[in-house]
Protein backbone atom coordinates (compact mmCIF):
# COMPACT_ATOMS: atom_id res chain seq x y z
CA UNK A 1 0.00 0.00 0.00
CA UNK A 2 1.37 3.24 -1.11
CA UNK A 3 2.27 5.71 1.83
CA UNK A 4 4.38 8.12 0.87
CA UNK A 5 4.83 10.02 -2.40
CA UNK A 6 8.33 11.33 -3.56
CA UNK A 7 8.05 14.04 -6.21
CA UNK A 8 10.73 15.51 -8.48
CA UNK A 9 9.48 19.32 -9.08
CA UNK A 10 11.43 20.31 -12.16
CA UNK A 11 8.78 20.01 -15.09
CA UNK A 12 6.72 18.04 -12.77
CA UNK A 13 5.19 20.67 -10.28
CA UNK A 14 6.59 23.71 -12.55
CA UNK A 15 8.11 24.12 -15.99
CA UNK A 16 11.25 25.57 -16.43
CA UNK A 17 13.58 26.80 -19.35
CA UNK A 18 17.30 26.70 -18.82
CA UNK A 19 17.87 28.96 -21.90
CA UNK A 20 15.71 31.75 -20.08
CA UNK A 21 17.77 31.66 -17.44
CA UNK A 22 20.77 31.97 -19.71
CA UNK A 23 19.54 34.50 -21.61
CA UNK A 24 18.25 36.77 -18.86
CA UNK A 25 21.56 36.33 -17.16
CA UNK A 26 23.23 37.60 -20.30
CA UNK A 27 21.32 40.63 -20.40
CA UNK A 28 22.75 41.65 -17.31
CA UNK A 29 26.09 41.46 -18.82
CA UNK A 30 25.88 42.40 -22.73
CA UNK A 31 26.13 38.70 -23.15
CA UNK A 32 23.65 36.26 -25.36
CA UNK A 33 22.18 33.30 -23.93
CA UNK A 34 24.44 30.95 -25.49
CA UNK A 35 27.36 32.87 -24.13
CA UNK A 36 26.52 32.81 -20.71
CA UNK A 37 25.85 28.81 -21.25
CA UNK A 38 29.23 28.22 -21.74
CA UNK A 39 29.93 30.03 -18.94
CA UNK A 40 27.74 28.89 -16.63
CA UNK A 41 26.11 25.19 -17.67
CA UNK A 42 29.06 23.65 -20.09
CA UNK A 43 31.60 24.78 -17.46
CA UNK A 44 29.69 22.56 -14.92
CA UNK A 45 29.54 26.17 -12.23
CA UNK A 46 25.59 25.26 -12.26
CA UNK A 47 25.84 21.78 -11.33
CA UNK A 48 27.85 23.00 -8.61
CA UNK A 49 25.90 25.38 -7.49
CA UNK A 50 23.04 22.58 -7.64
CA UNK A 51 25.06 20.47 -5.39
CA UNK A 52 26.02 23.05 -3.07
CA UNK A 53 29.53 22.98 -3.47
CA UNK A 54 29.62 27.01 -4.37
CA UNK A 55 27.44 29.03 -2.25
CA UNK A 56 25.32 32.07 -3.33
CA UNK A 57 27.99 34.21 -2.75
CA UNK A 58 30.75 32.11 -4.29
CA UNK A 59 28.06 31.90 -7.68
CA UNK A 60 27.65 35.40 -7.82
CA UNK A 61 31.92 35.94 -7.58
CA UNK A 62 32.81 33.42 -10.23
CA UNK A 63 30.12 34.75 -12.84
CA UNK A 64 31.17 37.96 -12.38
CA UNK A 65 35.00 36.56 -13.23
CA UNK A 66 33.43 34.62 -15.94
CA UNK A 67 31.96 37.20 -17.52
CA UNK A 68 34.24 40.49 -16.93
CA UNK A 69 31.74 42.42 -15.24
CA UNK A 70 30.10 43.96 -11.36
CA UNK A 71 26.94 42.87 -10.64
CA UNK A 72 24.16 43.39 -8.16
CA UNK A 73 23.56 39.71 -6.64
CA UNK A 74 19.90 39.87 -6.51
CA UNK A 75 19.57 41.19 -9.69
CA UNK A 76 21.17 38.38 -10.56
CA UNK A 77 19.57 36.06 -8.29
CA UNK A 78 16.24 37.29 -10.15
CA UNK A 79 17.59 36.49 -13.38
CA UNK A 80 18.70 33.39 -12.48
CA UNK A 81 15.17 31.88 -11.21
CA UNK A 82 12.69 33.98 -13.17
CA UNK A 83 12.16 31.00 -15.11
CA UNK A 84 9.70 28.80 -13.75
CA UNK A 85 5.58 28.39 -14.50
CA UNK A 86 3.32 26.03 -12.02
CA UNK A 87 2.00 23.21 -13.47
CA UNK A 88 -1.48 24.13 -11.91
CA UNK A 89 -3.05 21.20 -12.73
CA UNK A 90 -0.76 19.17 -9.86
CA UNK A 91 -1.62 21.27 -6.63
CA UNK A 92 -5.25 19.13 -6.16
CA UNK A 93 -3.40 16.00 -6.73
CA UNK A 94 -1.49 17.02 -4.12
CA UNK A 95 -4.30 18.08 -1.86
CA UNK A 96 -6.12 15.11 -2.27
CA UNK A 97 -2.86 12.88 -1.63
CA UNK A 98 -2.50 14.90 1.74
CA UNK A 99 -6.02 15.04 2.70
CA UNK A 100 -6.12 11.07 2.23
CA UNK A 101 -3.33 10.69 5.02
CA UNK A 102 -0.53 10.46 2.68
CA UNK A 103 3.47 12.24 3.33
CA UNK A 104 4.47 13.87 0.68
CA UNK A 105 8.37 14.13 0.10
CA UNK A 106 10.08 16.39 -3.28
CA UNK A 107 13.42 15.38 -4.75
CA UNK A 108 14.82 17.42 -6.56
CA UNK A 109 18.16 18.52 -8.50
CA UNK A 110 18.26 21.91 -7.85
CA UNK A 111 20.05 25.54 -6.16
CA UNK A 112 18.90 27.22 -3.28
CA UNK A 113 17.96 30.17 -5.52
CA UNK A 114 15.46 27.98 -7.40
CA UNK A 115 14.05 26.22 -4.48
CA UNK A 116 13.50 29.82 -2.67
CA UNK A 117 12.22 31.76 -5.82
CA UNK A 118 9.92 28.70 -6.08
CA UNK A 119 8.64 28.62 -2.83
CA UNK A 120 7.96 32.47 -2.28
CA UNK A 121 6.38 32.78 -6.08
CA UNK A 122 4.02 29.15 -5.73
CA UNK A 123 2.22 27.73 -2.45
CA UNK A 124 3.00 24.21 -3.74
CA UNK A 125 5.66 23.79 -1.58
CA UNK A 126 3.79 24.18 1.26
CA UNK A 127 1.79 20.80 0.49
CA UNK A 128 4.69 19.03 1.34
CA UNK A 129 6.21 17.04 4.62
CA UNK A 130 9.85 16.75 3.76
CA UNK A 131 12.33 17.88 1.12
CA UNK A 132 15.46 16.37 -0.16
CA UNK A 133 17.14 18.71 -2.22
CA UNK A 134 20.67 18.62 -3.91
CA UNK A 135 22.20 21.62 -2.61
CA UNK A 136 21.79 20.09 0.48
CA UNK A 137 22.20 16.27 0.33
CA UNK A 138 25.51 17.25 -1.53
CA UNK A 139 24.36 15.10 -4.84
CA UNK A 140 22.17 15.19 -7.58
CA UNK A 141 20.08 12.32 -8.67
CA UNK A 142 21.26 9.59 -9.91
CA UNK A 143 24.02 9.69 -7.55
CA UNK A 144 23.10 7.13 -4.77
CA UNK A 145 23.52 10.20 -2.07
CA UNK A 146 20.47 11.81 -2.65
CA UNK A 147 18.64 8.30 -2.95
CA UNK A 148 19.78 7.54 0.00
CA UNK A 149 19.50 10.73 1.34
CA UNK A 150 15.66 10.05 -0.10
CA UNK A 151 14.85 6.77 1.41
CA UNK A 152 16.07 8.24 5.42
CA UNK A 153 13.02 10.77 4.68
CA UNK A 154 9.98 8.67 3.01
CA UNK A 155 9.15 6.71 6.91
CA UNK A 156 8.41 4.15 4.89
CA UNK A 157 9.48 0.93 3.16
CA UNK A 158 10.32 1.60 -0.36
CA UNK A 159 7.64 -0.44 -1.85
CA UNK A 160 5.32 1.75 -0.22
CA UNK A 161 6.50 4.90 -1.41
CA UNK A 162 5.78 6.37 -5.40
CA UNK A 163 8.04 7.87 -6.83
CA UNK A 164 7.89 10.12 -10.26
CA UNK A 165 10.00 11.56 -12.49
CA UNK A 166 10.26 13.16 -15.75
CA UNK A 167 13.86 11.32 -16.11
CA UNK A 168 13.87 8.38 -17.19
CA UNK A 169 17.41 7.39 -15.82
CA UNK A 170 16.38 8.35 -12.69
CA UNK A 171 13.29 6.70 -12.44
CA UNK A 172 15.60 3.69 -13.04
CA UNK A 173 17.56 4.58 -10.11
CA UNK A 174 14.91 4.92 -7.54
CA UNK A 175 13.85 1.61 -8.78
CA UNK A 176 16.90 0.11 -7.92
CA UNK A 177 16.42 1.14 -4.63
CA UNK A 178 12.98 -0.06 -4.17
CA UNK A 179 10.79 2.36 -4.76
CA UNK A 180 7.93 2.43 -7.38
CA UNK A 181 9.03 4.58 -9.11
CA UNK A 182 7.02 5.64 -12.91
CA UNK A 183 8.08 8.21 -15.25
CA UNK A 184 5.80 11.58 -15.45
CA UNK A 185 4.90 12.78 -18.81
CA UNK A 186 1.63 14.46 -17.40
CA UNK A 187 -0.97 14.79 -14.62
CA UNK A 188 -3.63 12.57 -17.05
CA UNK A 189 -1.35 9.82 -17.01
CA UNK A 190 -0.42 10.41 -13.25
CA UNK A 191 -3.78 9.92 -12.34
CA UNK A 192 -3.80 6.57 -14.39
CA UNK A 193 -0.74 5.11 -12.26
CA UNK A 194 -2.39 5.75 -9.27
CA UNK A 195 -5.44 4.15 -10.06
CA UNK A 196 -3.77 1.14 -10.88
CA UNK A 197 -2.17 1.34 -7.32
CA UNK A 198 -5.57 2.14 -5.86
CA UNK A 199 -5.68 5.50 -5.60
CA UNK A 200 -8.54 7.08 -7.22
CA UNK A 201 -8.86 10.79 -8.17
CA UNK A 202 -12.14 12.11 -8.37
Amino acid sequence: MIQTFLFDMGNVLVSFCHDRMCRQMGALCGLSGSEVKTRIIDSGLQWEFERGQVTPEEFHCRFEQAVDVTLDQNHLAIAASDIFTLNESIPPILARLKTGGHRLVLLSNTSVWHFDHIQERYDVLQLFDDFVLSYRAGAMKPDPTIFEAALKVIDCHPRDCFYTDDIPAYVEAGRQYGLDAEIFTDTARLIQQMSRRGIVMD
